[in-house]
């Protein structure tokens, strides 16, 4: 029989044992998040760039996940009040369109250091993690040989350079290829006069026999010569060089978009997350992703790191070198715009 004394000293280590395993269960809780991305060969380059190298030094583990349907799926966590991710990997246009839906948690810029990152890609809730790019491709086993167009006006050109063309079903994009066709240089094209735009497309739509959707239906399309030249992702295009075909591309006049990082509104760890975020894009790791990726950093302070050389960054699609080429998207001046664009944009392909 136990003494009412003995009774409560061991009701006491009950309850600190209970007390110190919910401590510890916090504690595990607290040093561990979840950051989701596209999965495949693109979120094992970015395990290795960035998201292994900021565990080990902020000393957590970070779990990872794949989105399966992008902003939906945040959306549904969300509005359900059932969120599972800490950080997760939008593309620009839905970091856009979550922000005025109100799905993201502010970033924390005390913590977070945006330097080196274009003002573009930097708003209260979202910031650009990694660049791609739209660029100008054709087929040299085609009518064209080695002499294929170098410019969206040469792609508009279609006496000079006749043959099938594709773009892509991406309004933001295939717009501000536009633009750039109609003599605008990349450092003039925001704002975009859309009208322009519009009627520019409909100078080269008979001439477009697919309007793409996946980086695979371009590449087939480039490769099995159902065209003859298009536009298409930058890793696209380097994935088809690399493998033989008989492809040639050019970054000049290329659009670059990006990927970005948000909050989810009500994950369990934001303030986890906010230093993560923070490593994510700090120069040092920033400048890791191109070794293992085509995707560019988007923060171009990754460049004066020293970790790659002056001819490993020729090759890298945000370089300065490459960077001053081309156009950034500027999701800020779209987002306003976008619910009419999209209309009008489905209209002009349905015409």
């Amino acid at each position: 029989m136990i003494s009412g004394k003995r009774h409560g000293q061991l009701v006491s280590l009950l309850a600190l044992g209970l007390v110190t395993g919910f401590a510890s269960t916090a504690a595990m809780a607290e040093d561990s998040i979840t950051v989701t991305s596209y999965g495949g060969t693109y979120q094992e380059a970015e395990s290795k760039a960035m998201f292994q190298p900021a565990a080990k030094e902020l000393g957590i583990t970070i779990k990872e996940d794949n989105l399966a349907d992008g902003l939906p799926d945040v959306r549904l966590q969300v509005q359900g009040h059932a969120v599972k991710w800490d950080v997760v990997e939008l593309s620009a246009e839905e970091c856009v369109r979550g922000t005025q839906e109100g799905l993201f948690e502010k970033l924390d810029y005390s913590v977070i250091d945006p330097s080196g990152i274009d003002k573009k890609l930097v708003a209260d809730n979202w910031i650009g993690v990694t660049f791609y790019a739209v660029v100008l491709a054709y087929n040299k086993s085609g009518k064209l040989g080695e002499n294929g167009p170098k410019t969206w006006a040469d792609f508009w050109d279609v006496t000079k350079f006749p043959g099938a063309r594709t773009l892509g079903n991406y309004a933001t994009e295939s717009l501000t290829l536009a633009a750039m066709a109609d003599g605008t240089p990349p450092d003039k094209v925001y704002p975009i006069d859309l009208d322009k735009a519009f009627k520019k497309l409909e100078e080269i739509k008979p001439h477009v026999t697919s309007w793409w959707s996946s980086g695979g239906q371009v590449m087939n399309l480039l490769k099995d010569d159902e065209v003859d030249m298009g536009s298409i992702w930058n890793g696209r295009a380097n994935t088809l060089v690399k493998s033989g075909a008989p492809i040639s591309y050019t970054v000049s006049g290329g659009v670059l978009n990006a990927d970005c990082l948000v909050i989810p509104k009500g994950a369990k760890n934001v303030t986890l997350a906010q230093k993560a975020i923070a490593k994510f894009i700090s120069p040092e790791l920033q400048a890791n992703l191109p070794k293992y990726s085509a995707n560019g950093p988007a923060n171009l302070k990754a460049f004066d790191t020293g970790k790659l050389t002056a001819e490993e960054a020729a090759d890298v699609i945000s370089s300065p070198q490459n960077i001053k080429k081309q156009v950034i998207l500027d999701f800020n001046w779209w987002a306003p715009l976008l619910p009419d664009v999209q209309k009008r944009w489905q209209a002009f392909l349905q015409e």
